[in-house]
């Protein structure tokens, strides 16, 4: 390896509280460690494929290690979605004189770049979703944030649903695992959690509902999430238009079940969104942790040449880890983990 090498670094998908501290955990190691240049790509993949990126410093990444998103933006763009998108890429990294590639994203962005390395393009990952749902590593950062904002969220509503004896639904982020869903919702006490992973029957989440009225508890909290579906297909939830990765915009579970509920118990009912307050904002000071050490990681494998692999956290240590591992299926919640908990409903 050269004293002087010079990385493309991109965060891909949704903002993620985390992305800077990654961001200035590479910038600095590639500089103060090894004397290395990287360069940040606006945007996402549409950077790379529009050749959009800026020189990453020591000063212009100072003082972003608390700020929530990412200074680089994001997007969905999928390089593949183009005809010539692989030429592109190619292209842009070759004018832009790099080593080699670092993606932060999800499974959507990941994928990408497991495709791109699949294609002979030099590329490794850094695992980023807040609905922890990424396969080889037991945590992301970002969910640890995301948990809290749903938690504070939940422990709020706790008190305004019991002054004025009412249901409260909580529609939370996680559109094919629960992750977020069922941690807030334990830590908060929820009487109803509703996952993706396992779909839920309305007449069983009334009939909870209505026994905690039976014992003298004349408020209830449901927490779902936003990929919850119903067993039956009895409630219908809207959902958008597809993305560039084929995932259709969730949303509407929340207040599918807040008329259902109130239509079937008569129990005044009403529905909150967190939405993206869950991914905004200031990351914990375990997401901040946690995605230092996934950066300089990345960087160190960067520097080795491990293209095709994914810095990703194995019990406490950091380890890599194929990028085909980490996207070959989504980390679901286990129905076992999930019905560990039946006993702490209604």
């Amino acid at each position: 390896m050269s004293a002087d090498m010079r990385f493309g670094v991109l965060t891909g998908g949704g903002d993620c509280p985390g992305l800077n501290a990654v961001i200035r955990a590479i910038v600095r190691k590639a500089i103060d460690g090894y004397g290395d240049q990287v360069i940040g790509f606006r945007d996402g993949w549409r950077g790379v494929l529009e050749g959009s990126y800026e020189e990453l410093t020591l000063e212009s990444t100072r003082g972003i290690l608390p700020r929530g998103g990412t200074i680089l933006g994001s997007s969905r763009t999928n390089p593949y979605r183009r005809a010539d998108g692989l030429e592109r890429v190619r292209a842009t990294l070759e004018r832009a004189g790099v080593d080699g590639l670092i993606a932060i994203g999800g499974e959507d962005t990941l994928g990408a770049a497991n495709r791109l390395h699949t294609d002979g393009v030099p590329v490794l990952g850094v695992p980023k979703t807040i609905d922890n749902d990424l396969g080889a590593t037991d945590v992301t950062f970002g969910f640890d944030t995301a948990l809290q904002v749903a938690t504070e969220a939940i422990d709020r509503l706790h008190t305004t649903a019991e002054s004025h004896h009412r249901i409260l639904v909580v529609e939370v982020m996680g559109r094919s695992a629960g992750w977020i869903a069922l941690h807030a919702g334990i830590a908060g006490g929820a009487d109803v959690i509703l996952i993706p992973e396992q779909p839920f029957d309305i007449d069983e989440v009334c009939h909870l509902i209505r026994r905690r009225h039976e014992r003298g508890r004349y408020f209830s909290i449901v927490v779902v999430a936003e990929g919850a579906r119903p067993r039956e297909g009895t409630l219908v939830a809207a959902s958008g238009a597809a993305d560039e990765f084929g995932h259709p915009r969730l949303g509407g579970i929340g207040h599918a079940l807040e008329s259902e509920i109130e239509r079937r118990t008569g129990f005044e009912t009403r529905a909150t969104v967190l939405g993206h307050v869950q991914r905004g904002g200031t990351p914990t000071a375990f997401d901040r942790v946690l995605a230092t050490r996934l950066g300089l990681a990345a960087i160190d494998a960067a520097r080795e040449g491990r293209w095709g692999s994914m810095t990703a956290l194995r019990g406490t240590r950091i380890e890599l880890v194929p990028l085909a591992d980490a996207v070959s299926e989504v980390r679901r919640v286990p129905l076992e983990e999930y019905r560990r908990y039946d006993v702490l409903f209604g």
